[in-house]
């Protein structure tokens, strides 16, 4: 921006926090004074206000909803006093509804998102046209292009006013000089475009001010011509070499002397469209925020824009001119293998999207997202031009996201679906080279007792400390991973049943004794091992797992803080026992109606009154209640009633229905009970929206889609107050099938969220694959929100990219009112969890007449 003063006030209207963060610090580090709106709705009030004196507007445009807010503040903005005041639209996607509105306002620019650097450039083209640097330093224009306009020079003043109307009836602008010192004066001081010379005259003759005129840098582009009365040889070889291009004779035709002005003429029309050609291109080449350079077809540099400067770090293009792209700037791998960009300034090939590195002036490695295109002339190729932009942050975004891919984000230490395929490749090893490796699964005992009673923060810190402990037993080469709430797992290299009973052992052994301290009170647990060695050929990962398990499971039965190692002739037969016993009771609660359903609320954020948030759990939905005919939501969870009428939650059965394939039962079961309880509730139905979990095999099957729809129709229940959660998204085996599934119930009203959003790479896969219309954020990085910036961070950001790709977001495992307001300044739009309301056992209704189950 320019020097000044007094800063430049912008306006700044922009809903996401995170995009809010970014565009401000691109923005302060120019020197402009910030004002921020997180709503069109307060943005509105802050202009109407009328209390500002604002330079220019920054509107970050929703591309996923259009508010009416949003409009409203376009026609605020066509009105005084901001109808002149610079506006820069951001968007991914404009509409023709906006482009119009574009179209019919002064000072109005559009950015897309992926671009917001180019907001600077927009802002300093608005605010001050004038401080935009050349790419190269450019000779300043003084003509006005409309006209051309010629000076006669002639000591005779009789000859000045001839040629001077004959040229004016012949549309020229003339002005005349008697002299070559008068004659050098008015070219400095008038534009001029043609100068026609006397050759005799008293003091100099004519080719001296032809020679000057050419050597003066202002004056170089006048085209001359000498006239004259005589025809010498001796003339015209010195006119020519003093820089004349024609020599006239001042008795030949007017038509003939017309006709050579008239050629003198065209050429300088020509070369004006030619130079304003380049002036524009050159403009774009500014104003582009994405980097721009090109080389001849020997690799060496034409020009480059200003961006492509800023990411280098220099400040003036000359150095680089001429010079080879590959040595100035190209990053030099030590292998030194191929390098395709350089290869390509030579082959003209054309690359698009190829990433590679450049070198900072500081030294510094830059990543960079590069596409060439080839420049032909008459089918030869005469060169390249490269667009380059900087890609360090989403680099440094997919380091983050590939680490959160893989590790658990509380302990540090590697996930379930890491370690999962990780097992895969270390069996394949032992089958290979026949070195022995072990498997260990511990699960914390009496874990559920210090989180219930000490609180999560107790739990969470006892998690981490044991983490650490259990990493620093294990040798370099061993691996850990938390693969549940209270569960991990280890992978022992190079073991024989010995040494891996040992090592177990001692961490065993470490765990008893560790402590965590609140309030007084000193928290411990012990944990219960299950071994297993990998020396059964062919077996599988989901074998080696499940045999861990089972090991684990009979220390347990053996008094909890014990190492098993699994022995197959005996563990096998108890561990069936105990899976077939479960599979036979999951039947049994399907025949018997044994399960019992329960209701979640999810309230929409912009319900949600942050002012008077109240410290109570559940207080927020009695509220909302009461509040009359307004939408509630819930989550709709399923229970298992055992033969003693306790309830098993769904941790404990559902691996057993997913290994046995009875989730399709379980989620048939839940979804005709659920709309029964919606049927039941009489007049209230038309209020209540429900969300239903389904699994991945459900998704897959042929028969559930037109099960689903014959119980919609059943009950008479609109498709529009259902919403399916996909869950096991990773285990949906054909995606093609899954996106016809889900279009088919989208047809009919029916909307889908994508379950547990965030806790992998095959979340963001999905989220890209699957029509969903929601996106359900993991609650591990939602419940730990108050308490660190990075999950707050990682919330914001997957906030925002669900909302890039037109999703709604919810939040669950919502358990304090600060987490509320956090998710509201992250932008979330609804929210669930035990500080909204714990699970209700039936929905709010007058109607208590339950219908019967009815069965075909």
């Amino acid at each position: 921006m320019p020097h000044n003063t007094t800063k430049q006030r912008i306006l700044m209207v922009e809903e996401s926090a995170t995009l809010r963060y970014m565009l401000g610090k691109t923005l302060q580090k120019q020197g402009y004074e910030l004002i921020t709106a997180d709503s069109f709705e307060s943005a509105t009030q802050t202009l109407k206000s009328n209390t500002l004196q604002l330079d220019a507007i920054l509107v970050g445009w929703p591309n996923y909803e259009h508010f009416d807010e949003s409009k409203h503040l376009l026609v605020l903005l066509d009105r005084e006093p901001y109808s002149e005041v610079p506006v820069v639209l951001l968007s991914n996607d404009a509409e023709v509804e906006l482009l119009n509105w574009m179209s019919t306002r002064k000072t109005t620019a559009l950015t897309p998102w992926e671009n917001y650097q180019e907001v600077v450039s927009s802002l300093q083209a608005m605010l001050d046209p004038g401080a935009q640097e050349p790419v190269i330093k450019q000779s300043q224009s003084r003509r006005d292009v409309s006209q051309t306009n010629v000076l006669f020079v002639d000591d005779s003043k009789s000859i000045r006013i001839y040629y001077k109307r004959l040229l004016e009836r012949n549309n020229y602008k003339v002005v005349t000089a008697s002299s070559v010192d008068e004659a050098y004066k008015v070219a400095h001081d008038e534009a001029v475009d043609i100068a026609i010379v006397d050759y005799f005259m008293p003091e100099q003759n004519g080719y001296v001010l032809c020679q000057k005129l050419r050597d003066d840098p202002l004056t170089a582009d006048i085209r001359t011509a000498v006239i004259t009365g005589t025809y010498l040889d001796s003339v015209i070889r010195d006119c020519l070499q003093a820089g004349a291009i024609e020599c006239m004779f001042k008795n030949e035709a007017e038509e003939l002397f017309l006709a050579r002005i008239s050629g003198m003429r065209r050429f300088i029309e020509v070369q004006r469209s030619i130079e304003k050609q380049r002036e524009n291109l050159a403009a774009i080449l500014e104003s582009v925020g994405e980097g721009v350079y090109g080389v001849d077809k020997n690799g060496h540099i034409t020009f480059m824009n200003p961006a492509a400067l800023k990411v280098l770090g220099m400040d003036d293009v000359k150095p680089f001119l001429g010079v080879s792209a590959y040595d100035a700037f190209h990053f030099k791998k030590q292998d030194d293998g191929r390098d395709l960009l350089k290869e390509a300034y030579y082959s003209g090939e054309q690359l698009k999207g190829w990433e590679t590195k450049f070198c900072h002036k500081s030294g510094k490695e830059i990543p960079v997202d590069c596409t060439l295109y080839a420049l032909s002339v008459n089918g030869k190729q005469e060169g390249s031009v490269i667009a380059f932009r900087d890609i360090s942050e989403r680099k440094m975004m997919e380091e983050k996201l590939r680490w959160q891919a893989t590790h658990d984000h509380l302990t540090g230490l590697y996930n379930r679906r890491y370690f999962e395929s990780f097992l895969e490749k270390e069996i394949n090893s032992v089958n290979r080279t026949g070195i022995m490796s072990a498997l260990v699964y511990l699960d914390l005992d009496r874990f559920k007792y210090v989180n219930d009673t000490a609180g999560h923060e107790v739990g969470d810190k006892l998690l981490i400390d044991l983490s650490q402990e259990i990493s620093k037993h294990l040798r370099r080469h061993d691996v850990a991973a938390r693969i549940g709430g209270d569960e991990f797992a280890l992978i022992l290299k190079n073991v024989d049943e010995g040494v891996a009973v040992s090592i177990a052992d001692e961490i065993r052994v470490s765990l008893s004794n560790l402590r965590v301290h609140h309030e007084d009170k000193a928290y411990h647990v012990n944990a219960s091992f299950g071994i297993v060695m990998m020396d059964v050929a062919n077996i599988t990962a989901g074998d080696v797992m499940a045999n861990a398990d089972i090991a684990c499971h009979i220390s347990k039965r053996m008094g909890r803080n014990q190492t098993h190692m699994y022995e197959k002739s005996s563990d096998e037969r108890n561990a069936m026992g105990s899976e077939l016993g479960w599979s036979a009771r999951i039947r049994e609660a399907l025949e018997k109606d044994m399960f019992q359903l329960h209701f979640q609320p999810i309230m929409e954020m912009k319900d949600v009154d942050l002012i008077n948030l109240p410290a109570q759990d559940g207080v927020l939905w009695q509220r909302h209640l009461s509040e009359g005919d307004k939408i509630n939501s819930y989550e709709v969870l399923v229970r298992m009633i055992d033969e003693n009428g306790e309830l098993n939650y769904p941790d404990s059965f559902i691996p057993t229905a997913e290994r046995f394939n009875m989730m399709t039962d379980i989620d048939m079961w839940v979804l005709e009970n659920a709309l029964q309880e919606v049927v039941a509730t009489g007049p209230m139905s038309k209020n209540i929206r429900l969300s239903i979990n389904i699994s991945g095999n459900t998704v897959d099957s042929d028969e559930t889609l037109g099960r689903i729809k014959s119980l919609i129709e059943q009950y008479d229940v609109s498709p529009s107050s259902l919403t399916f959660e996909v869950t096991e998204t990773c285990a949906i085996a054909n995606l093609e099938q899954a996106n016809d599934f889900i279009n088919e119930l989208r047809k009919i009203g029916c909307r889908f969220s994508l379950d547990d959003f965030g806790s992998g790479f095959c979340s963001f896969s999905q989220l890209k694959n699957l029509p969903t219309d929601f996106v359900k954020i993991d609650g591990q990085f939602v419940r730990s929100m108050a308490r660190g910036a990075t999950d707050r961070a990682i919330v914001t950001a997957m906030n925002d990219v669900a909302h890039s790709l037109g999703r709604y977001t919810v939040a669950e495992y919502v358990e304090s009112p600060e987490i509320v307001r956090l998710l509201k300044i992250c932008g979330v739009d609804r929210v669930q969890g035990n500080y909204i309301s714990v699970p209700l056992t039936e929905l709010p209704h007058r109607n208590v007449v339950k219908l019967q189950q009815q069965r075909s």
